[in-house]
């Protein structure tokens, strides 16, 4: 699937190519020194006999990644944050892991990709297909999220906006994003610890679609990333 979250106006009118969301995948000096470092200190581990504490493997892998995006935002040409604004938004900020919001889904597909149009934050429709629903439970309540590709894309990623009750206080008031790998089973996770707001946030050029209705979530979600100006901090 195209990364439909960080689909521009600028890109389109330009040809460039689109920039990676996924902090891993920055292809940036600081970021490869970062997963080598963080490679290292596994290897480290295995080879002194003492297996890794799975929480805290996974906080290290998350911290590269925040470090990789980072880098990223900061020095590449095609960051989505203008130069002036980078002290503004860098360090991005995000709430403080936590494992509570890390929970198993299960996938319905649709029965065929539907057609669904999306509003955005510069007042066009985004062409989506609604490719299913994932089903979870989340602080002992039963939750579901539409999931999306892109129109005419290949269904290999799950595109799922959605909003909470830190919207607009603690989080972005248009909401986040997640991306999920598709898996064959139909068994999947969703790690909100994950959560990454879109790129209209640091620039109002950019097109970006809002969550629909029923990704509504009722309750406060404290993970992912949160808003730059906000005074309350990581939990």
């Amino acid at each position: 699937m195209s990364e439909v979250c960080v689909s521009e106006m600028r890109a389109q009118r330009t040809g460039a190519p689109r920039f990676s969301i996924r902090g891993s995948r920055f292809a940036t000096p600081r970021a490869r020194l970062a997963l080598a470092v963080l490679a290292i200190l596994v290897a480290l581990s295995a080879s002194c006999g003492t297996p890794p504490d799975p929480d805290q493997a996974y906080i290290r892998t998350l911290q590269v990644e925040r470090a990789s995006k980072d880098a990223g935002f900061q020095s590449a040409a095609n960051s989505p944050i203008p130069t002036a604004a980078r002290a503004t938004y860098l360090p991005l900020k995000y709430f403080a892991p936590d494992a509570g919001y890390i929970v198993p889904a299960s996938f319905t597909a649709a029965p065929a990709r539907t057609p669904a149009k999306m509003p955005t934050s510069t007042g066009q429709v985004r062409d989506m297909e609604l490719v299913g629903t994932l089903e979870f439970t989340l602080k002992g309540m039963p939750m579901s999220l539409s999931a999306f590709v892109e129109a005419d894309t290949p269904p290999d990623r799950l595109f799922v906006p959605f909003t909470d009750l830190t919207s607009g206080t603690e989080t972005y008031s248009a909401g986040r994003y997640l991306e999920i790998d598709r898996t064959r089973t139909g068994i999947y996770t969703i790690d909100f610890n994950r959560a990454f707001n879109p790129y209209c946030y640091y620039n109002h050029e950019y097109d970006c679609p809002y969550p629909p209705k029923e990704n509504r979530l009722a309750i406060p979600i404290h993970a992912g990333e949160k808003l730059a100006q906000t005074a309350i901090p990581a939990r």
